[in-house]
């Protein structure tokens, strides 16, 4: 049983324009996989709760930030490259209420998540936001909440997150909104960005061979699997290996992937496309709208220790997120030129993103023993799925934070990993950590270049 609340909300800016950067390369994916991409979910509510409060807070986040009033425009022409922002002062949006009666709040919770899920989203006509509570006896329990990512990051996400746990409209907005943002791209400084990032780019594809993978034998039907593998150890081994030399955990996991890549499914040099953030950048950090771009990193992790991998990591990634900034239409044109120039695709389809908190780790816990870590190895879990036909790139992988460990999930393209590919690179990262946590000394394990497939 359901009923619909229209919740009203106004904020300040109006006006249509050209997306931003980073919306310009969502929308192309969304174009490439033929299916909007979501992101938030399904979240347990604190008790005393009440579907006003739930409104009141809608309400809030939607008058607050402009990428949560903003639909897409499309030109006469029905070209879907040719697509604009337009960012509405007001408007009502639907919130839903389900009484759950005889069904588990938390299983109904899921189904409604799911359906939000399946169905695309009307870009010119629906706010880029869906929301429903789900409640036991008229007491909201859980909310379900999915965005498109046209609207939001992962990033965003959590600056949301702190927006509505204080619920505070005297605090101001200092974030770059989208339509600034994509005017402010438009002007000659923005261009010299460009301009310095598409000589990264090309200097990777002209270095890198032009394929990943040497394929897979082992297709499956859906053809786009997924797996997660949540490993308490490798979360542990990252940390000693970090102190050890000095740094954050990030390179540790970048150098450990790359290992992986190379000694499993993959070749060396080992080209990823990373995920930046962007918001070191000025009026970025409390931005809700997307800014994260990927940009190419390549990494040779031969020959050498797993510690002075880590330190080719710190160099690479680094200059990797110093050109993540650039308008992806100017990039396409760029790939289509040098990939006609090599007489070959080169396949850059390798996606890593780093989505945990930086800060974590930095509170004062004691480094991990290598006793800590060994007893932890026994505690990984691998689970599999969804899995779908949804056009992916050939290997995405995600790693975030979670209770006592770190969660890998990995979507790849069966066709270029088989699922035993895609386990083994996980097992082996998790590996390559703990072994290298123990030993200072301990090698990569990846001998020469290997050859080009």
């Amino acid at each position: 049983m359901a009923h619909q609340i229209l919740v009203s909300f106004r904020g300040e800016g109006a006006g249509r324009g050209e997306l931003t950067w980073a919306q310009r390369g969502i929308w192309r994916s969304i174009v490439y996989q033929g299916a909007s991409d979501f992101l938030g979910g399904v979240v347990p509510l604190p008790d005393g709760l009440n579907v006003s409060q739930l409104v009141d807070s809608l309400s809030f986040v939607m008058s607050r930030h402009q990428s949560l009033r903003t639909r897409l425009a499309f030109d006469a022409d029905g070209d879907p490259q040719h697509v604009y922002q337009v960012v509405s002062e007001s408007g009502e949006v639907p919130l839903e209420v389900f009484e759950a009666g005889d069904q588990d709040p938390a299983e109904l919770a899921e189904e409604i998540r799911i359906r939000y899920e399946s169905t695309d989203f009307d870009y010119a006509n629906e706010w880029p936001l869906r929301m429903a509570a789900v409640c036991r006896d008229g007491v909201p329990t859980f909310s379900v909440a999915v965005y498109s990512h046209l609207a939001i990051d992962a990033h965003g996400l959590a600056v949301l997150i702190t927006d509505v746990s204080t619920m505070d409209p005297a605090k101001p907005v200092t974030a770059t909104q989208p339509l600034a943002l994509a005017a402010q791209q438009a002007r000659p400084p923005a261009q010299r960005m460009t301009d310095s990032a598409l000589r990264h780019w090309e200097r990777a594809l002209r270095t890198a061979s032009p394929r990943r993978f040497a394929g897979s034998t082992d297709h499956r039907e859906p053809r786009y699997w997924s797996i997660r593998y949540h490993s308490p150890a490798a979360d542990r081994a990252m940390r000693l290996i970090a102190a050890r030399n000095g740094t954050d955990t990030s390179p540790v996991l970048l150098a450990a992937y790359a290992v992986a890549l190379a000694r499993t499914a993959g070749n060396n040099p080992v080209v990823l496309q990373l995920a930046v953030s962007n918001r070191f950048r000025p009026g970025f950090a409390e931005s809700v709208s997307p800014l994260a771009q990927a940009s190419p990193c390549l990494l040779d992790v031969a020959d050498v220790t797993f510690d002075e991998a880590v330190g080719r990591a710190v160099q690479a990634a680094m200059s990797t997120y110093l050109n993540a900034y650039y308008d992806p239409v100017q990039r396409a044109a760029l790939v289509a030129r040098v990939n006609e120039e090599r007489g070959a695709e080169i396949d850059l389809g390798c996606y890593f993103n780093d989505r945990r908190d930086a800060e974590r780790g930095r509170d004062g816990e004691p480094v991990p023993t290598m006793a800590e870590i060994l007893a932890a190895v026994a505690d990984s879990e691998v689970s599999w799925g969804p899995h779908t036909t949804v056009r992916q790139p050939p290997l995405y992988l995600d790693v975030d934070d979670a209770p006592d460990g770190v969660e890998f999930s990995m979507r790849a393209d069966t066709h270029e990993l088989s699922p035993a590919d895609m386990e083994a690179v996980l097992r082996t990262l998790e590996a390559v950590v703990v072994d290298a946590a123990g030993d200072a000394t301990v090698a990569t394990g990846v001998h020469g270049e290997r050859a080009s497939v």
